[in-house]
């Protein structure tokens, strides 16, 4: 009896032991902690429940006793890790939380970066456009400025032909207003001559109109008197006849 307990108990140490060493390598491969090591302790619970005719330490000998308290050890192990795990799942969960906290604002924080990212190449376009236009600009303020300066030369050129006419002009302007001058001195000074020439035959005149008057006068006179002489002397003939 002592000797199968025994076999039993060795048998069932070494089933426990590779389920341990299943579950160890099952948790190793795993990311998160799964609620593996919960079954695991239901499995032992249940295999301690099944054998507690065996795991009882009366009637044992020493191997079977030190199995049993191994066994107890590793129970006791077993709930520690248990109470371990549930305070790691528990610090894992809250690590999930804050990983699926972060993801969303990760997935916020590429959303705003897509929108700047759109916002950037609008403003790229944007810049682009300016920058287009402003080159666009240069070059037709360029354009203008060459064909301003054609023309300013076309117009200086132009002015300058004018300022010569217009010197040749005032030259010519100046000369015909000397000339112009002299001449109308000449002719004032021969409208004086002349009023000075028309006043003497003026005087001329009237000296010889006045005379005129006398002479005329003194014929009246001398008429007069002749007829009066001469109807007298026809008078005094007449009277002697």
């Amino acid at each position: 009896m002592t000797n199968d307990s025994h076999k039993k108990g060795i048998r069932w140490f070494k089933g426990v032991l590779s389920n341990e060493n299943i579950t160890e390598k099952q948790q190793e491969g795993e990311i998160l902690i799964e609620e593996k090591v919960i079954p695991n302790e239901n499995l032992v619970q249940s295999l301690v429940e099944s054998n507690h005719a065996i795991l009882a330490k009366d009637n044992q000998d020493k191997i079977a006793l030190d199995v049993i308290v191994s066994l107890e050890n590793i129970i006791k192990d077993r709930q520690l890790l248990t109470y371990k795990n549930k305070g790691i799942e528990e610090q894992l969960q809250a690590a999930n939380e804050t990983i699926n906290r972060f993801k969303q604002d990760q997935i916020k924080s590429e959303q705003q970066l897509q929108e700047k990212n759109r916002e950037i190449r609008d403003l790229e376009n944007n810049l682009t456009n300016k920058q287009m236009s402003y080159d666009q600009l240069l070059e037709d303020y360029k354009e203008f400025q060459q064909t301003s300066k054609l023309e300013y030369e076309k117009i200086s050129n132009q002015l300058e032909n004018q300022i010569t006419k217009y010197n040749m002009l005032y030259e010519e302007s100046s000369n015909t207003q000397y000339q112009s001058m002299l001449k109308i001195n000449s002719l004032e000074e021969k409208i004086r001559n002349l009023e000075i020439e028309n006043e003497k035959y003026t005087e001329q005149y009237q000296k010889i109109a006045n005379e005129k008057a006398d002479l005329m006068k003194t014929i009246n006179d001398f008429t007069e008197r002749m007829s009066f002489s001469f109807k007298a002397a026809t008078s005094n003939s007449s009277d002697s006849e």
